[in-house]
């Protein structure tokens, strides 16, 4: 079964459960999530209230493909002492969830990874995105679109560490996209 989200040039949002052909469209996207949980018998959850100005919510997670889990030693540190603002969270594999104060999305991702690098010797490599190709429309530099970029350039650049590249092969490749 899928579920499929669009946003409308009008605004609005039309989702669809491909299952049955249940289709809605509404002004608010978040009541048509709802609407389509409900339909599809799955237990829905609004999100949390916003974050105050300034400040921006993400997950850091630490994925490996040796699978170590949340209990790990190596976590020990990070568990006692997360950086404020965090939480450690056991989704099978390490996780901060966050509401840390930064300029954009990507300014507070990029500090609180420092962060966790320089106090405990950890990079934290994805922000949890599942489906990264599921892309909406590019909402704003805070916005959901963000966390997918912030999340791909996380893995890209463990990935590439994995396969002996270092931070001068990852910086060329992303200056020759021209990107200013």
């Amino acid at each position: 079964m899928g579920l499929h989200f669009h946003r409308n040039p009008d605004g609005t949002t039309t989702g669809r459960n491909e299952a049955n052909g249940f289709t809605v469209t509404h002004a608010d996207a978040e009541e048509v999530k709802r609407q389509l949980y409900e339909d599809a018998g799955w237990e829905y959850t609004p999100p949390p209230p916003p974050v105050p100005p300034g400040f921006h919510r993400f997950s850091l997670v630490h994925e490996e493909f040796r699978a170590s889990g949340f209990g790990d030693e190596r976590y020990a540190g990070l568990r006692a002492r997360p950086p404020e603002g965090c939480v450690p969270v056991d989704w099978g594999c390490f996780v901060l969830e966050c509401e840390r104060p930064g300029k954009t999305l990507l300014d507070a991702v990029a500090g609180t990874v420092a962060e966790v690098r320089r106090e405990h010797g950890l990079v934290m490599n994805s922000l949890g995105v599942e489906k990264p190709q599921e892309w909406f429309d590019a909402d704003s530099k805070n916005g959901y679109a963000a966390k997918i970029a912030a999340h791909l350039v996380l893995m890209a650049a463990d990935r590439a560490r994995l396969l002996g590249y270092g931070r001068k092969d990852v910086v060329r490749l992303l200056d020759a996209t021209g990107i200013e």
